[in-house]
Order: C-alpha cells, then sequence, then structure tokens
C-alpha cells in the first residue's frame, strides 16, 4: 500500500492518475465469466462491479474484482493490488483513510462517485472476507432479517413469518366499496399517518384509486393534506392516527379559514404517544425553564400536543420542525442570530444524533460543509456545539428495537446494502446509517427522505438498463413497507412490458425480530396467493401474530394508541356523519379552550411555533416575528 501510495502521490496532475488507473486496468487479467454473477455484484458502484473473495490453504485472502468501466477496474486492480495474499486481519482492518494516500477519486482528489468506488468494493471485499473466515472457525452465522424481495412481477417474502394477520391484506371488496360510497356520499377525506395497521392500510390503499380524498403520509403533511381536501370540498376530515395529529389538523384548517370543516378522531378515548407525553411534564417545562435565562430558541418536534407547544412557547420562542427540516432549522437559527443557544426536545434519540451529525459536520471541509449550509463553517459548527442542547427524557419505545444486537447483525451481513435511518433511531443505528451516507450508500432523515432515497436509487438502477438487485436496510418503523412496496412497484410495472428492459429487484429488510412480518399464505411452499391491494400485490404484511404494544415486534403499527384508529372506527365515524344526534361528541377533535398562563388561547399560542416552521419553509430563514421574540422576549 505505501509503494502504490507513493506512485500516485508522484502523479501531480489529475490527468496522469486517471491514466495510471487505466494502465493497471489493462494490466490485471480479467475475471472468469463464471465469476461475473449478479452474486458477485457490488451494490452502490455507477458501473457494474464483480468481486470474488476465497481463502487459499495457508490462510491467505486471495481477491479478484472486475468492472464493465476502466476507470473502475482500475481502482479494483489497485484494491487487488494491496490486499490479495494479505492476512483476513489485515483486508478487514483497512479503512478508506488508508487509501488517501492514493489520492484517486478520495476527498480532495475527485468526484463522489469515485469515492463510492473505492469504499464499496473494499467493504464488499470486508464482509466476503469476514464471512469466509467465520465458516473456517466453525462459527454458526447470522440468520438473515426478514425481507421482501419486490419485482415487476410481484412481492415476495423471504424468512419466517407470522400468519395471524395475513387476512388484513385481502381486502373485502364490499368493505372497500362501502367506504369509498359513504366517503363520496358525504365528502368525506382521510387523513392516516404511514404507521397504521396493515387492515386499515390494504382498505385505504385500495379505495384510494376511487375516492381522492385518501392520504396517507407522515404528521405534517396530514394537515397540509387536510386543507387542500378542504379546499377541493370535503366537508369533513377523519385523522387516522394519535390525537396530536388531529390537533393539528383542526388547528391548521381554522387558520387557513376552513372552521367549518368538521374533525374527526377514531375513538372515544384519549389516543396517546409516548413521545409526545414525555413533553407534556413538569420535567419538560423545568427544562425549559433554564433556556428561558439566555438568548435562546426552542425547536421541538411537530410530534407533540398543541397544548405542549402553546406553554412551551410562552416560556421560549418556540419554532417546530419534523425529523426532515431540523438540521437546516438548526444550523439556520444559528447563523441569523449570534450567541443562540438552542434547547431541542423531546426526543432524546433525535436530539443525540443531531449532535453527533454536528460533530462530524467538524471534520468536513469548509467548501463541503457550504454545500449544507451557505453560512457556516468548520469554526461557526465547533463555535456553536457548546450552545446546542436537547432534552435528555423523551424516548420513543418503539426506537430501542435497533439496538446494539440489530447493529452487529446490519454490521457482519448487510454493510453492503444501502441503509436508512431515521433520525429518532438510537446512536449506534444512526452512525451506520451515517456512515453508509457518506459513501453514497445511505440515508439519514424522515420517512419522506427515506421513502424518496429508496426511490430515487431504484429509479437510478432502471435507467441504467442492467439487471440489479438492490437491497435496503429499513432503519425505521415497518408499517413503511405499504409505501415502499408501492412507490417501487409503480417504477417497476412499466419495465414489464417491455423485453428490452433490465430485470431490477429490490429487497426491502426490516432489521427486526422475524415476528414483525405476516405472510398471506398459511405455508410459503405451498405457493405465495398474493394480496392485492388497488393495484399493488403483496405477499406480506408489517404486524405481529400476536399481542400488542411497542416492541421489535412490531412498531407503531402495533402501536395499542394506533390500533384504536381501527377500520370500523372509521366506518363508524363516516356513517354517523353529519352527527345531528350528537353520537360522535368524544370523537370530534374540538378546538382548545384552555387559556395559557398569560391567559391567551392555547390554540392561537400553540399554532404559531407552527406558523414559525411553514414560514422557514417557504423563506429559508426564520421570520422575523420569531426573530423578535428571540431577542426581545
Amino acid at each position: 500500500l505505501r509503494h502504490l501510495a507513493e506512485e500516485f502521490r508522484s502523479l501531480r496532475e489529475p490527468v496522469e492518475r486517471v491514466k495510471r488507473l487505466l494502465h493497471y486496468a489493462e494490466a490485471v487479467a480479467p475475471m472468469e465469466e463464471s465469476g461475473r454473477v449478479d452474486a458477485n455484484r457490488v451494490m452502490g458502484c455507477t458501473a457494474r462491479v464483480w468481486v470474488e473473495v476465497r481463502i487459499d490453504e495457508e490462510g491467505k485472502v486471495r481477491v479478484a474484482a472486475d468492472s464493465d468501466s476502466e476507470i473502475t477496474r482500475g481502482f479494483c486492480a489497485c484494491l487487488v493490488c494491496v490486499l490479495d495474499g494479505s492476512e483476513p486481519h489485515e483486508v478487514t482492518g483497512l479503512t478508506t483513510e488508508d487509501l488517501v494516500g492514493l489520492n484517486v477519486g478520495l476527498p480532495g482528489g475527485g468526484g463522489r462517485s469515485r469515492v463510492n468506488t473505492w469504499h464499496n468494493v473494499l467493504v464488499s471485499m470486508q464482509k466476503r472476507t469476514k464471512q469466509l473466515v467465520a465458516q473456517r472457525e466453525g462459527k454458526v452465522p447470522f440468520e438473515p432479517f426478514p425481507s421482501l424481495v419486490v419485482t415487476a412481477d410481484g412481492v415476495f417474502p423471504k424468512g419466517a413469518y407470522a400468519e395471524a394477520q395475513a387476512k388484513y391484506l385481502f381486502p373485502d371488496d364490499l368493505k372497500v366499496n362501502e367506504l369509498v360510497n359513504v366517503l363520496k356520499e358525504k365528502k368525506i377525506g382521510v387523513v392516516a399517518h404511514f404507521y397504521m395497521d396493515p387492515e386499515v392500510q390494504g382498505i385505504l390503499t385500495a379505495a384510494q384509486k376511487q375516492w381522492p380524498h385518501i392520504y396517507i403520509s407522515d404528521s405534517l403533511v396530514m394537515a397540509d393534506t387536510a386543507v387542500k381536501m378542504a379546499k377541493a370540498g370535503c366537508q369533513y376530515i377523519t385523522v387516522l392516527g394519535v390525537d396530536f395529529m388531529s390537533e393539528n389538523v383542526r388547528a391548521i384548517l381554522d387558520q387557513a379559514g376552513f372552521s367549518e370543516v368538521g374533525v374527526y378522531r377514531m375513538s372515544n378515548e384519549r389516543i396517546g404517544c409516548s413521545l409526545a407525553d414525555a413533553a407534556a411534564t413538569p420535567t419538560y417545562m423545568e427544562y425549559l425553564e433554564d433556556a428561558s435565562r439566555s438568548t435562546s430558541l426552542h425547536v421541538i418536534y411537530i410530534n407533540t400536543k398543541l397544548e405542549t407547544k402553546a406553554y412551551a412557547h410562552e416560556l421560549v420562542p418556540t419554532i417546530t420542525c419534523t425529523s426532515s427540516n431540523v438540521v437546516q432549522t438548526i444550523l439556520q437559527a444559528f447563523a441569523q442570530v449570534p450567541d443562540l443557544s438552542i434547547w431541542y426536545g423531546p426526543d432524546s434519540y433525535m436530539g443525540a444524533n443531531i449532535k453527533e451529525l454536528l460533530q462530524q459536520m467538524t471534520k468536513m471541509t469548509d467548501e463541503e460543509i457550504a454545500v449544507i449550509h451557505p453560512e457556516h463553517s468548520q469554526d461557526s459548527i465547533r463555535s456553536l456545539l457548546p450552545r446546542l442542547h436537547y432534552y435528555q427524557d423523551g424516548t420513543c419505545i418503539v426506537h430501542h428495537l435497533f439496538g446494539h444486537e440489530v447493529v452487529e447483525k446490519i454490521k457482519e451481513m448487510y454493510c453492503d446494502a444501502f441503509l436508512t435511518a431515521h433520525l429518532e433511531v438510537p446512536g449506534e443505528m444512526f452512525s451506520l446509517a451515517m456512515e453508509a451516507k457518506r459513501r453514497g450508500m445511505g440515508v439519514v432523515g424522515s420517512t419522506q427522505n427515506i421513502l424518496d432515497f429508496i426511490k430515487d436509487r431504484v429509479q437510478e438502477a432502471l435507467d441504467r438498463n442492467i439487471n440489479d438487485h438492490l437491497q435496503f436496510v429499513l432503519g425505521t418503523e415497518s408499517g413503511m413497507v405499504t409505501s415502499i412496496v408501492a412507490t417501487v412497484r409503480s417504477l417497476l410495472e412499466p419495465a414489464k412490458s417491455s423485453s428490452q428492459r433490465a430485470k431490477v429487484t429490490v429487497e426491502i429488510v426490516f432489521p427486526v425480530s422475524s415476528d414483525s412480518i405476516s405472510k398471506t399464505t398459511s405455508s410459503l411452499s405451498s405457493g405465495l396467493n398474493s394480496a392485492k391491494v388497488g393495484d399493488i400485490i403483496l405477499s406480506v404484511v408489517p404486524g405481529v401474530a400476536s399481542g400488542e404494544g411497542c416492541s421489535i415486534h412490531g412498531g407503531c403499527a402495533s402501536c395499542p394508541y394506533m390500533k384504536m384508529n381501527s377500520l370500523s372506527s372509521l366506518l363508524k365515524v363516516s356513517h354517523h356523519l353529519p352527527d345531528e344526534e350528537n353520537i360522535l361528541s368524544a370523537y370530534k377533535a374540538d378546538r382548545f379552550k384552555l387559556q395559557t398562563p398569560n391567559g391567551k388561547s392555547v390554540a392561537d399560542v400553540g399554532c404559531e411555533p407552527i406558523l414559525h416552521m411553514r414560514n422557514f419553509q417557504a423563506t429559508k430563514k426564520l421570520p422575523e416575528k420569531l426573530i423578535d421574540q428571540i431577542l426581545r422576549p
């Protein structure tokens, strides 16, 4: 490695280094056709790359690699030169930092796609080496996580699957038609969160094809979509989610001038959320009392109660955020207000991950930081870190499922796959996804960010028109599967009719217990009688065979609160509208009549942080009103 690095270091001009790469590409023997198979493909490279690894009788690692791109073949030749004949620990211990001396395609020396090539080929070689060493030592291999393989022809399960919820993916046409008819007749819109019970998701997905005013999304978009439905003539909005979601829908509709549109929850009892509850405590208010003693901004996660937002905003100027805009919100606030302190809450995992992300930014160049936010540099990021605080006692129990055991399994079996992680996952999973993101193999963000990332990678594979298998590890609740499958199928199905199109398959890996997925047949060996949800064919669904609650066996889709949003409740509410006999009074998302400690309307004060966020999303700057509140509290 040292000699190779010295050789490339002596070449001053990039064109000279590329020529040397091409020289190595010509010198290496081409891989046999038997090795250029899909099982040896490396994911994440623009060109096709194949890697073979074996351990010889002396215990040395023998590697071979090839590509259909000459420059990429040169990269492969360099890695083969460095690693072939090494001890296993030498292969697994190598990092991309060790390759910086080659000065080809690494930071400061070329394009991002070439960085990815170095790293992804190396990771693939290391994964195969670890597996071979484990086999030689007689270690029992990890059992793969459950997964779905999505193709143009259908969706097929891999692994052991529970059976109890199989019926939920066979939408009853009578129920679908009943729901569609009543929604049309009474002009009812439906907004539902991604993490609904699979029975409800199946029915809603099918009903969407006949009634456009049904939308499944994250919590922020639910309120925006409700406004669009009201503008389109819907007289009622039914909300499938926890109570803070219906509160937000009610408040935003009022702000938009649609106070006459009724908003209904799915239960006459409280539909709670452990994370939202964490902010509605005296401990959280004490946290904000500390914030009020300095020039501070409170950044609160959108998934909290309107009442909490109102009380917080009177203590400390507050802006809401989502997992997709929280980093930009924080960076912009620090850029606009000198010496500002920011207090984030209530999600402790997300707070820790934001701080870790910013700490990693201190290792980036000023140019790389400017791409993320043009008004920041290494110095500014270092200076703001001590002034960024996050609440320590707020967690969503669901996200504990991405713990140490799961992370170790991902490192061993899925290190060369695309990794996705919601900002709320624990630190180990977050760090793993961040590392993958740096080499173009991962995404960290909101549920929508994850969905968009998967969509973009699939579209890129289709555009290359080369047979490919893409594997995505889903680092968020398995309730996302319905939307992911629908999106992927919408991309793959058009290619089915063309004999000249390449075959692209997509595998969605669930890094949880195999009990987290239910299959739709009583026996995998008896054949896959896939369930049809609208135009989407599914063979498995998220959800558990038995039991309730947030755990590694289902996440939000199995939460007892989320399960209060049942199909029977939706039909009951819809059939009783308009509620002339006042049967649904407990289901109605009433306006807040409470007053804040300063005697103001909870609804008015609680909406202001949301409106601040909307202003920020539109202008990319904190609104002047919020700046005034910070500087002149």
